[in-house]
């Protein structure tokens, strides 16, 4: 059965390879026709249409190559993200990561996972189950910010490489969303209860009220004890805080700005974030392909 999956993936990889040769057709008509051919392989023909690519000497072909290769992974990349919509969105730095593809198609999940199990395990090898609220929250700020050095980037805050995961871990700077959403990833790993709060112009993380039943650990996550800011060290704040921010900021204050927010709600906003970004650098493009994209998450 084996051999036989192998001879019939060999064919299917020939039967690609010669679509390929053929985009070299003059006939605009003739190469429409074979791209949407070759888009029926989804994903699986990006590695051959990238060895075809290197091997192309002529300008037409490879731009041609080019644009069956971006819509392949937009198509699919849409589709996951779609798919982890449906799914209700439960798995955050999947959530992430799917969105940093769209800029960094071929990001190591793999390699974003380990670092942040590396960042997970220092902030667990400080903690001890008879620490308060706020002492977790020193040990986290400790490791997350003096240790592996996150901080906000003050004087780049609209750039777009803020919103992107793989940016992020590379850099050490974000914006308040990105900053928040990381900080969430780890924190909440390791059961401290932490959510994020969708603040208008701004997002900040709510420390939830627990309660001891028997030997369980209940949450409640509508009573938030106090709140953090990602984007400055991870500074501790109360509602009046947030109160005194909305008045500032002639904004209406609603429940919603002092209570969590679910995970699809943060994607969508860093969807948002860089839309913005991208429209203030010029790129039409990739601010169109991010408008689609949203759609995904409806």
């Amino acid at each position: 059965m084996e051999h036989q999956n192998e001879n019939e993936k060999a064919k299917e990889i020939q039967k690609l390879e010669a679509l390929i040769s053929l985009m070299d057709d003059p006939d605009e008509g003739i190469v429409r026709q074979i791209t949407e051919q070759i888009y029926v392989f989804g994903i699986d023909a990006v590695a051959t249409l990238e060895k075809a690519w290197d091997n192309a000497f002529n300008p037409l072909v490879q731009s041609r190559l080019e644009d069956i290769i971006q819509h392949l992974q937009y198509t699919s990349l849409y589709t996951d993200l779609h798919n982890w919509y449906l799914q209700g969105g439960t798995d955050l730095l999947k959530g992430f990561m799917l969105l940093s593809k769209s800029r960094y198609p071929d990001l190591n999940e793999s390699d974003i996972m380990h670092q942040i199990g590396q960042l997970t395990q220092d902030v667990w090898l400080e903690l001890n189950k008879d620490l308060t609220a706020l002492a977790k929250v020193r040990v986290m700020n400790h490791i997350f910010y003096e240790v592996h050095g996150f901080n906000g980037n003050l004087t780049k805050i609209g750039a777009p490489a803020n919103n992107y995961i793989n940016q992020l871990l590379e850099t050490r700077k974000g914006n308040p969303l990105s900053l928040g959403i990381l900080y969430l990833i780890i924190a909440q790993s390791l059961k401290i209860p932490v959510f994020g709060i969708n603040l208008p112009q701004h997002f900040i993380i709510g420390y939830a009220n627990e309660q001891r039943v028997g030997h369980e650990i209940k949450v409640d996550a509508t009573r938030i004890r106090f709140y953090i800011n990602a984007f400055r060290q991870g500074k501790i704040f109360s509602r009046s805080d947030i109160e005194e921010f909305l008045t500032q900021m002639n904004i209406k204050h609603e429940a919603r700005f002092f209570l969590p927010c679910d995970n699809i709600t943060m994607i969508k906003r860093l969807i948002a974030n860089l839309i913005l970004a991208y429209e203030a650098e010029g790129e039409p493009a990739r601010v169109e392909e991010l408008k689609k994209l949203a759609k995904a998450l409806n």
